[in-house]
C-alpha cells in the first residue's frame, strides 16, 4: 500500500507530504454528475456500488494518496430518528428538528444496525483499492450534528442551537450525549468494517466561543477519540475554527489536527505536542486561480515545512463545486512531484 498518509499521520519521515482533498469525491467533477443525475444524493450514499464508485472517482482520475468514503456526516442524525432529505439549491433539512426534551428522548441511540449500508460500501471500495492507497472514514461531531438537528438545517447564525446550549444546557447536554455515544458505535463499526485512517468533522465549531468550544464540543470530541478502537488506525480532528481551538483539539489526543487557512502551519505545528500531525492548510480559493499561483502557493507551504514530520497536505476546507476540474489535478501534480 502507498501508506504516506498512514506514515505522515503517525508523524513518521516521509519523501514527500501525502495529497488528499476534502470533498475530493463531489461537484467538481464531472463525472459525479453524471452519476447524481440518476440518483438522489442519499441513495448514492446507501447504495454500497454507487459510494464505491464515487469514492474512486479521485482515485482514477485524480490519482491521490487516500480515498475518503462517500457519505455524509448527517447519516447518524437520521439513523437517530431525523426525518433528513437534501434538495438541490437548499442542502440538507431535518423535517423533525429537535427543539425540546421529548425531541431529545425520542432519538434512538442502540441505531448503529440502521448505518450497516455504510459498512457494506467499506468493503466494496477496498475491494476495488485492492490495498492500494489508504481509505479514510468519517463521521460528523456531536455539536455539528446537533446544529443541524436543532435548526432543522443548514444556518447562517445557529440562533437556535445557541439558545438551546445558553438557555438549557442540560438539554444540550444530553442531546450532545446521545449523539456522542451513536458517534463512536458509528467510527468503530468503520474501523471493524476495514477503514484505514478516520476524521472527525466539526464543521461548524467555529459558531462556538472558545467556552463553549470547550464545553459543548471539545468535551464530546474528547469521549469519542478516547472510545475508539484506534489500533495502527489515526485519527484525524478537523474543524472550522482549528487555527484558534488547535491547542484544545490536541487535548482530545488525535494523531492528527486538520488546520484552516487563517494561520501559519508551522507556527501551529510548533504549538503542538510533537507526536501531533498537521493537515492542510492551502485556502481553497487558490485552485480558482493560475496555474502558476496554485503551483507557488504550494511550494511556499512546503517549503515552510520542510524539515517538519507528520504533514499532510490538503485544504484548509473542502473543493468548492465551480473550481476547475484541471486545477485540482495539477495541484495534486505539483505536490507529487515535490520531494524534500
Amino acid at each position: 500500500m502507498n501508506s504516506l498518509l498512514i506514515d505522515a499521520a503517525f508523524s513518521r519521515k516521509t519523501p514527500r507530504p501525502p495529497v488528499w482533498f476534502m470533498r475530493q469525491a463531489g461537484r467538481f467533477m464531472p463525472q459525479y454528475w453524471e452519476i447524481k443525475n440518476k440518483y438522489s444524493f442519499l441513495e448514492m450514499c446507501k447504495t454500497p456500488e454507487i459510494a464505491a464508485d464515487v469514492t474512486m472517482l479521485p482515485v482514477d482520475l485524480l490519482g491521490i494518496d487516500a480515498a475518503i468514503l462517500f457519505s455524509d456526516i448527517l447519516v447518524t442524525g437520521e439513523a437517530m430518528g431525523g426525518d433528513l432529505s437534501f434538495t438541490q439549491g437548499v442542502g440538507p433539512r431535518f423535517a423533525n428538528p429537535v427543539r425540546n426534551a421529548a425531541d431529545i428522548d425520542a432519538l434512538e441511540t442502540n441505531c448503529v444496525h440502521k448505518l450497516q449500508y455504510v459498512a457494506d460500501a467499506i468493503k466494496v471500495i477496498q475491494q476495488r483499492l485492492n490495498k492500494s492507497i489508504p481509505l479514510i472514514g468519517f463521521a460528523g461531531a456531536p455539536f455539528t450534528v446537533m446544529s443541524y438537528l436543532v435548526e432543522g438545517g443548514s444556518s447562517k447564525d445557529f440562533k437556535l442551537t445557541k439558545l438551546l446550549i445558553h438557555n438549557e444546557p442540560e438539554l444540550a447536554h444530553r442531546l450532545l450525549a446521545k449523539i456522542a455515544k451513536v458517534t463512536i458505535d458509528y467510527l468503530n463499526m468503520q474501523i471493524a468494517a476495514g477503514v484505514n485512517a478516520v476524521q472527525l468533522f466539526d464543521s461548524w465549531a467555529l459558531a462556538l466561543s472558545w467556552d463553549d468550544y470547550s464545553e459543548f464540543s471539545h468535551r464530546y470530541n474528547v469521549e469519542i477519540i478516547s472510545k475508539l478502537n484506534r489500533k495502527d488506525v489515526p485519527v484525524i480532528s478537523f474543524c472550522k475554527g482549528s487555527s484558534v481551538f488547535a491547542p484544545l483539539m490536541a487535548d482530545a489526543k488525535p494523531d492528527v489536527i486538520s488546520i484552516d487557512w487563517n494561520v501559519d502551519l508551522k507556527d501551529i505545528k510548533n504549538r503542538l505536542p510533537n507526536n501531533i500531525a498537521v493537515q492542510g492548510n492551502l485556502d481553497p480559493h487558490i485552485l480558482y486561480a493560475d496555474k502558476k499561483v496554485i503551483k507557488e502557493r504550494i511550494h511556499r507551504l512546503f517549503e515552510r515545512m520542510r524539515g517538519e514530520d507528520g504533514f499532510i497536505f490538503n485544504l484548509g476546507h473542502g473543493i468548492m463545486p465551480d473550481i476547475p476540474f484541471d486545477n485540482v489535478k495539477y495541484a495534486i501534480e505539483v505536490v507529487k512531484e515535490f520531494r524534500y
